[in-house]
């Protein structure tokens, strides 16, 4: 069985950059239903289509199709008064763009000097040009039951 539109497909991958230095790595498989319904990359999801269980996979996306540029404006100081949470670096804490609060973005604190938070709210991959490297694991046809529930949980998260 290959790769085709409403298969469910069970990955095994890892993320490199260009320079082959491990970026990523998913103790989980990564299962995700095929077929343009945007649970991946759509450049990876194309470059999959035909593949087989046991065929392997080098895919190299550009920043913008992985996790876009890096956006200087999305970095931002905050007062640590102005904080929900007692705040460290490294810690991730979600905020809303104020022309659409059903927007979240994930800060991660960057830096604290005195008493103003640096936070970061890039992706922590933006900016940079990826290579995905892994093998297809499973593919199975998916019933209308199983596909009716991936839309469904992806919908609600």
């Amino acid at each position: 069985m290959t790769i085709t539109k409403n298969c469910i497909v069970t990955l095994d991958y890892h993320i490199n950059d260009t320079e082959g230095n491990l970026l990523h790595e998913e103790e989980e498989s990564l299962v995700y239903l095929h077929g343009n319904y945007g649970h991946i990359f759509p450049t990876v999801e194309k470059a999959l289509e035909g593949k087989s269980v046991g065929e392997s996979f080098t895919i190299t996306l550009s920043a913008d199709k992985a996790f876009g540029e890096y956006d200087p404006s999305l970095v931002i100081s905050e007062a640590l008064s102005e904080l929900p949470v007692e705040v460290s670096v490294g810690m991730e804490l979600d905020g809303y763009f104020e022309e659409d609060s059903d927007d979240v973005i994930i800060y991660t604190v960057t830096e604290i000097n005195g008493d103003h938070a640096t936070m970061d709210g890039n992706h922590p991959l933006a900016g940079m040009d990826l290579v995905f490297e892994g093998t297809v694991l499973d593919i199975h046809e998916a019933t209308p039951e199983e596909i009716k529930e991936v839309l469904e949980f992806h919908q609600s998260h």
